[in-house]
Parts: C-alpha cells; structure tokens; sequence
C-alpha cells in the first residue's frame, strides 16, 4: 500500500470519529476545499491528495473544541488547537491520530503530529469590502508572528533542533497573540451579516466565502465509506472555487503536497 492509499485509511477513521463526535454533541460540519471536492467528483478522496478539510460554524468549531476532548480522553486520538498544544501556530483545529507520527513538507516544527483532518472555523465577515481588507491584513500579520514565534520553518536543521524552548513569559506572549488573532478572527460574530469566511484558507480571499444559506443547508453524499454533510448549494460552491471542478488536472499536476513520511505499525511509508 503506498503513502496516499494509507494515509486515507487512516484520515477515514478520524473522519468516522469527527461524524460521531458532532452527532453525540448535536453539531453539524460540512466538507469544503479539496475534500468537498472529492466528495461530488470522486464519492471520497481525490486520488493523489494527502489532507482532508472539514468547516463548521464558530459557534459549533467553539462547542467542539470545548466538549470533544473529554470525549476523546481515553481515545488514541487528538485535538490539536492553539491552545491544546502551545508549539501548534495555526489559528485551526487538527484531529490528530496518535498511534501514527508523519514528516510534512516545508513545515518543520515543534507541534504534535499525526495523520490529521484540519477542521475550520467559518466566521461572519463585514459586507464592507474596506473592513474585509483590515480584517484580513491584521488576520495575516499576526498569524505570520504567531508562527515564527512558534518556531516554524520551511527547513528542519540541526540549528533549529538545538533552539531551547521558550520560556514561561514567551509561551504567555505567544499565547496572547494568539488570542488576539482570534479575537480579530470573530470580530463580527455578533452582527447580523449573512457572510461567512473561512480567514486561514489557501484560497484567493473571495474563494471561500459562504452565504448564510450555503452554510446552514447541508445535505449527505457519500464518501468512501461513509455518508458525510456537503452543502446543498456545493455546484455553486465548487465552481467559485474550482471553475470546471468535474475536469481532472493534467496528470503532472497530481501529485501529493503535504505529507512526506508517515510512520505507523512499526513501518515508514514513504
């Protein structure tokens, strides 16, 4: 079996437990980006990538990360927040799998690692487009600070090894950047605009943006195995993101981007 073949096995698992987990504490998710992708094109993973992404709404991403981890306390899995794991920068939550360790590419760090499922807040956003850029640029410069403070980088070298781990005053300042940026991240939860973003997407920043309608309305389509949530509006969606999603890409374009090594079973899978 090669790398991708296994690392899906594995992201299935964490999949099934992310499905139960939302329905014992009565949350929903939806399938966005390359996995939401796979789910209409493929009925699961695109062939040749490596990483599966989940949103939700901040309400729910909050009673998540607040609730699932006592559930999870005799697991072999999990939640990795910016909180949960102090040398993890990123403003996103990850279930990880603990019985695997995995090497990523051009992200070395100090972080927990495991075959993971990135899960997203999707927060209000202004219909201000003037508001929307402030936001995102303070968004952006923070999230730059929080990683390198947090010792990311592209390279894993000896030099970065050695660095010693930050102190009890670094790991506060660290931590109240971080709650700076979420703070800037749910600066309009309580308005009443019918505008989500997901701020820490890889997209173009109109991309990923979804109404109030294409947030709620979800529907189950299958995936793999399993029977996941998309939204019902996922044609429009897909389509704002991908243009012709139904094409495949020429075939020197698929290839895996982000997992290097995966090691589990007492094998490492290259």
């Amino acid at each position: 079996m090669n790398l991708v073949k296994k690392i899906h096995q594995v992201e299935l698992g964490n999949l099934a437990k992310i499905i139960s987990l939302c329905n014992a504490l009565s949350l929903n998710y939806f399938l966005i980006g390359g996995s939401l992708l796979g789910a209409i094109r493929h009925q699961g993973f695109i062939p040749w990538d490596d990483d599966m992404d989940i949103g939700m709404t901040r309400h729910d991403y909050e009673q998540f990360a607040k609730y699932a981890p006592a559930k999870l306390r005799h697991d072999h899995y999990f939640l990795q927040t910016a909180y949960s794991d102090e040398a993890y920068g990123f403003s996103y939550m990850k279930l990880l799998d603990r019985y695997t360790y995995i090497e990523e590419k051009g992200n070395a760090n100090n972080a927990r690692k495991g075959v993971f499922i990135d899960i997203f807040p999707f927060d209000r956003i202004p219909d201000d487009p003037a508001q929307r850029r402030s936001q995102i640029t303070r968004f952006k410069l923070l999230e730059s600070r929080i990683i390198v403070k947090a010792g990311y980088g592209f390279l894993d070298t000896p030099l970065r090894r050695l660095k010693p781990d930050p102190g009890p005053d670094k790991l506060e300042n660290l931590n109240e950047l971080k709650r700076q940026r979420e703070s800037i991240m749910r600066q309009y939860e309580h308005t009443d605009s019918n505008y989500y973003k997901n701020l820490a997407s890889q997209y173009s920043y109109d991309r990923e943006i979804l109404s109030g309608t294409e947030i709620s309305n979800l529907i189950q389509v299958p995936f793999e195995y399993l029977q996941v949530n998309v939204p019902t509006a996922y044609d429009d969606i897909l389509t704002r993101m991908y243009g012709d999603y139904m094409t495949l890409p020429p075939e020197n374009q698929r290839t895996e981007k982000h997992i290097s090594q995966l090691i589990m079973d007492n094998q490492v899978f290259y």
